[in-house]
This record gives C-alpha cells, sequence and structure tokens, in this order.
C-alpha cells in the first residue's frame, strides 16, 4: 500500500538515488569541461533523469553546483573523522581537530580545483565564483560542526559552534589570501603558503582549554 514504511523507504531510496546521480552527473560534467558550463538540460541528460527531476531536488542550476562543491569538501571531513577514529588513543583538541581537517595537504588540491571550475577567488574574483566558494564552505562547515560535537561531548555546544563559526569565516578569508598569493595553483610551495596562512588563524583562534 502507498502509505506503509515499506512503500515510503522506497520513495526514499529511489528520491537519494535521483539525487546521488544528479551530483555524480555535475561532478563528471564540471571536471570534464573545468568549468560550470553546462545547461540543466545537459545536466538531466547525464544524470539520465527528467529536467524535471533536477528542478525536483534544487531550486536552481547553481544549487547544483554548490552542492557538488560542497560535497567534495564534506568528503574531506569524513576523511579526517576517519583518520582520527584510527587513532583513539591519541588526545585533541576542537581547534586541533579543526586545524588537521583545513591541513594544505586534505583542502588544497579540492580548493584549487574549485577556483578552476568555479572561476573565482583570484586576482580580481568573480562574484559568482566568491559566492559558490562560499556556499560551498558553509556546507563544510555544517559537516565539521557534526563531527565536532561526536568527537568532543564534554565541550560546551555553543562553545565548540562558535569556535567552528570562527575557524570556517578564517578559512574563507584564509583562501583568499592563498588564492592572491599564489594563483589558486596546487604546488608545494602553495601549500606551504597555505599551512603558513593555516598556522596564523590557529594562533589567532587559540582556546586556553578544550
Amino acid at each position: 500500500m502507498p502509505g506503509t514504511p515499506a512503500a515510503f523507504d522506497r520513495r526514499a531510496a529511489l528520491k537519494a538515488k535521483s539525487r546521488k546521480a544528479i551530483l555524480d552527473a555535475a561532478d563528471r560534467l564540471m571536471r570534464e569541461r573545468r568549468s560550470t558550463g553546462f545547461s540543466v538540460d545537459e545536466l538531466a541528460a547525464a544524470a539520465d533523469v527528467s529536467r524535471r527531476t533536477v528542478f525536483n531536488h534544487f531550486d536552481s542550476l547553481e544549487a547544483v553546483v554548490t552542492a557538488a562543491a560542497g560535497r567534495m569538501l564534506v568528503d574531506i571531513v569524513d576523511a579526517m573523522e576517519a583518520e582520527a577514529a584510527a587513532r583513539p588513543g591519541e588526545s585533541a583538541t576542537v581547534l586541533g581537530d579543526l586545524a588537521a581537517a583545513g591541513s594544505a595537504d586534505h583542502l588544497v588540491p579540492t580548493v584549487a580545483y574549485l577556483i578552476e571550475v568555479l572561476g573565482g577567488m583570484e586576482q580580481a574574483p568573480s562574484e559568482r565564483g566568491a559566492v559558490l566558494m562560499q556556499r560551498a564552505i558553509a556546507l563544510f562547515t555544517a559537516q565539521i560542526s557534526a563531527v565536532i560535537t561526536r568527537r568532543h561531548p564534554r565541550v560546551p555546544e555553543r562553545q565548540a559552534a562558535f569556535l567552528v563559526a570562527a575557524f570556517s569565516g578564517g578559512l574563507l578569508g584564509l583562501v583568499e589570501h592563498w588564492a592572491a598569493a599564489t594563483g589558486g595553483t596546487d604546488t608545494p610551495a602553495s601549500r606551504r603558503t597555505w599551512n603558513d596562512l593555516l598556522a596564523e588563524l590557529v594562533e589567532v583562534l587559540r582556546e586556553p582549554t578544550d
């Protein structure tokens, strides 16, 4: 019957499957074209869904691009959490976890790619590219907030939330300074510059206790 839990679960699974197909297709098109220069019709064809299905999941093509970019950053947070879980004997602070997630080895490859694809954050950043990067980092912030809550249950929730928000705001500024200094490319020298800027950010935000 349509109203049964099993039917609801099937609909939810199909919805999740089509949303993933759309994001996977957007990711493929972005990598193939090194830009976001594709239409909704092209995206729908690549995802093997209808145009209407795309809009059932996303308000606009910009929303699809933002979600696809944000998913790349969210994957980095998931990897950081897995790495931390593999070292259960090590104690870490909230800020230490944030710094680990924001390290050059984790973020520079993806950020450099997004700068190229989104077309912003260079010496004269495009407004669209800057806004899309900001939205992607907002998704990164939401994911890392959940990770911090799980990893540091004894830290007051509001204190942790303030620190995550401050770090993420600083991270967006870090991206701007880093791109201006390095051209936004992934090289050994640009990774060193990133980590130098990250160390400055951590020092500004350093917490006295955890």
